[in-house]
């Protein structure tokens, strides 16, 4: 289904050239069409199909993807014949694919990031104390999130796969990669360090693809991308209808949503509902690890080079609405999660745990799976709805809350974006639930813009991201309405919820 925003074109005659940004994420491709200021001028959406072979299993085609991004590019471009100077990608990360290098052609369907078939490798690396070492060298823990696993299976279990590596054409690509590939050709066989960071090959202090890494997942660093920064000469993207225009900003999404959001300094931080959520610290130069299950990452710096991040993953964010409408068939659409939730005053005394893919950070439980706890008779569409809202700010508060483990720091503001924090409801539970003053902005393309102001500053438009205007909109804030008592009960119901849906294997 196509979304045309509101948003009109400006006048063309006189303007500074504008810059496009494709935002390629879980369940749609985004093409925006943004003017020298960063605001959004223009923007489509196009969703493609989720497949899901087997329980636990997630797969994306990659030609649906591809389509989405050319259907969504075209009717972008059809309205705006002015000039482009460049264009940035932003991406669902650790899904990946694998291609004929030399033509882009698609072997089987990309394993997504939510696919949890390599659980049970992760937990024999981890019986063999592999899991160490792996943080050490990529900042993750040893969980089928990421892409190594994903493309070792794909290379055991996969004749297809196999068949290209014996032909020297092999490539693991990454969605941004995929997309690169579509628009340049084969010299678009590109990453960035945000992407690449999410693979579980790379080395994140070195910079590069990490032999060791590869050794262990049987992947030869042929079969990957070249690494260049995410600000910086991609190539140049032949867009439908025969435009070209430089490719310049490459970033995975939720770095590009940091960026988007100005998190350019240290101790900076952003909290972003989508499909996931995730949320994000700026640690500039010095490397952190986690004693309380967050990731170490890589994220772009004001200058469009590397720093390091501190990273908290929930899979089911916005994903845990689509389950309640797609699945139960409880909504006729996403924003009626709000006024049905809303309905009620409580959950009744429900849980939902949506632990539909495992459970991501901080407890790393890849066989944990979801459930509804305490359901009764009187239990209604809005206790399960409203559940659905709790379940997600649960989660990510308990990300706050490691965070604030980790770094001792107060954590009383959070930065929010993404679609789902258009849900007023949710965000209030948010900042109830978690402690928080939170802010949105009034604009949530943080993702995009990020990807925009990258691109800016590798065609060389742009200096500096925060003197943009777009990159400065209002705020609309909530605040606590539960005391420091409830808070604490409140937690430790879902503590106890949590519990009952955790697997046997160990966290990480």
């Amino acid at each position: 289904m196509l979304a045309l925003s509101p948003l009109s074109l400006q006048h063309q005659e006189v303007q500074k050239p504008y810059i496009l940004a494709i935002d390629a994420g879980t369940t749609g491709v985004t093409t925006l069409l943004f003017d020298s200021d960063l605001r959004v001028v223009r923007r489509i959406t196009a969703e493609f199909p989720q497949h899901f072979p087997r329980p636990g299993e997630v797969e994306h085609h990659a030609s649906e993807i591809l389509d989405a991004v050319d259907s969504t590019v075209a009717q972008v471009l059809d309205s705006y014949s002015g000039p482009i100077a460049a264009l940035g990608l932003t991406n669902q990360r650790e899904t990946v694919f694998a291609l004929r290098r030399s033509s882009g052609e698609a072997l089987v369907p990309g394993i997504v990031w939510q696919d949890r078939r390599t659980s049970g490798r992760c937990q024999e690396l981890r019986e063999q104390n592999f899991g160490p070492r792996v943080h050490k060298k990529t900042g993750l823990v040893l969980d089928p999130y990421f892409s190594a696993t994903k493309a070792e299976w794909m290379l055991k279990h996969q004749p297809q796969v196999a068949q290209a590596r014996a032909d020297g054409d092999l490539l693991f690509a990454t969605v941004d990669t995929l997309i690169a590939l579509h628009l340049i050709g084969p010299e678009g066989a590109l990453t960035d360090p945000t992407n690449a960071s999410r693979t579980m090959l790379m080395s994140i202090e070195e910079g590069g693809w990490c032999p060791e890494m590869g050794e262990l997942f049987g992947v030869a660093p042929e079969e990957l991308a070249e690494i260049r920064p995410s600000a910086g000469d991609f190539g140049l993207a032949r867009l439908p209808g025969g435009r070209e225009v430089p490719l310049t900003g490459i970033a995975g999404d939720q770095q590009a949503a940091l960026f988007g959001q100005g998190c350019f300094d240290e101790g900076s931080l952003k909290n972003t509902y989508g499909t996931g959520c995730f949320l994000l610290l700026n640690t500039g130069a010095r490397r952190v690890d986690s004693t309380h299950g967050l990731l170490t990452t890589l994220a772009a710096d004001r200058k469009g080079g590397t720093c390091f991040a501190l990273e908290g993953s929930v899979f089911m964010g916005g994903a845990t609405i689509q389950w309640l409408r797609d699945e139960l068939g409880i909504l006729k659409d996403a924003a009626e999660s709000e006024t049905l939730a809303a309905s009620v005053g409580d959950t009744g005394g429900v849980f939902l745990v949506p632990a539909f893919a495992g459970l991501g950070a901080p407890h790393w439980d890849p066989e944990a799976r979801g459930a509804l706890l305490g359901l009764t008779r009187g239990t209604g569409r809005g206790h399960i709805a409203r559940a659905a809202l709790e379940g997600i700010a649960f989660q990510c508060t308990e990300l706050v809350e490691a965070l604030r483990r980790d770094t001792g720091l107060p954590v009383d503001e959070l930065l929010v974006d993404g679609g789902a924090a258009a849900n007023d409801l949710l965000m209030q539970l948010q900042a109830d639930l978690a402690g928080v003053r939170v802010r949105r902005p009034q604009d949530l393309e943080s993702t995009a813009r990020g990807a925009a102001a990258l691109a800016a500053m590798g065609a060389g438009l742009l200096d500096d991201p925060s003197k943009a205007a777009g990159m400065g909109s209002g705020a609309d804030e909530f605040l606590p309405s539960i005391d420091r008592a409830a808070r604490g009960r409140r937690l430790q119901e879902w503590a106890t919820a949590v519990d009952r849906v955790r697997g046997a294997g160990p966290s990480n």
